[in-house]
């Protein structure tokens, strides 16, 4: 189970703003909705999801088939100009750096007050309409994490974790669910889960975040 039902939700982002081509399909699309890579030092690729790197963007969407393909043709030396080391993983880097990123926003979350723990707690902000985002540990009971969803209207359910690594982020013990508020916090959180689910292994070509998979039919 990965991110489902999403309906709308806070975003963040302006996808108004400045556009990129991707390398390997060529579309032009929102920076919002690419991900970033430079050559660093030593001519190698860096992956660059803060877009704060110096140089000249490359510019991918954030799927694994799509980073697998930019590094078996080349692309990367083509776009630059020049050779380039390019990881001998480089899509496994990225999931990497994208996970570490997520739940590093999570654990910010907690701490600037806008996440709540808890079954209960997060049943009682569902109701109450507080949430903007819903997280379930992937590990979690599908009973309790069905519950949640139902009640989550158009919030998105964001299940790519399991509850070691929402514990681990949120320094909290057997975290299974959470919820977060709305604001921009949880449009940044969504963006890079999504960016994340994108480059997961078993993510099947040409798969998006969009359609109704709120219960675990596979449980």
């Amino acid at each position: 189970m990965m991110i489902v039902a999403d309906q709308g939700g806070d975003r963040g982002g302006d996808l108004s703003g400045p556009q990129r081509r991707c390398l390997v399909s060529r579309e032009v699309r929102p920076k919002a909705e690419l991900l970033r890579f430079a050559v660093g030092p030593g001519e190698r690729l860096q992956v660059d999801p803060a877009e704060r790197l110096p140089g000249r963007g490359l510019w991918l969407t954030p799927r694994r088939d799509i980073v697998e393909r930019a590094v078996a043709k080349g692309l990367f030396a083509k776009a630059a100009g020049r050779p380039v080391n390019v990881p001998a993983d480089l899509a496994a880097e990225v999931e990497r750096l994208l996970r570490q990123r997520c739940l590093a926003l999570v654990g910010l979350a907690r701490r600037a007050g806008q996440l709540r723990t808890g079954f209960e707690k997060v049943r009682e902000d569902l109701q109450a309409g507080r949430i903007a985002l819903l997280l379930a540990a992937k590990d979690g009971a599908a009973d309790g994490r069905n519950k949640l969803a139902a009640m989550a209207g158009k919030a998105p359910v964001i299940a790519l974790f399991d509850s070691a690594e929402l514990s681990a982020a949120l320094g909290v013990d057997g975290v299974v669910h959470a919820g977060l508020a709305a604001g921009g916090m949880a449009g940044r959180l969504l963006r890079e889960c999504e960016r994340l689910q994108g480059m997961q292994a078993n993510m099947p070509r040409g798969s998006t975040v969009d359609g109704d998979m709120r219960r675990d039919d596979d449980e």
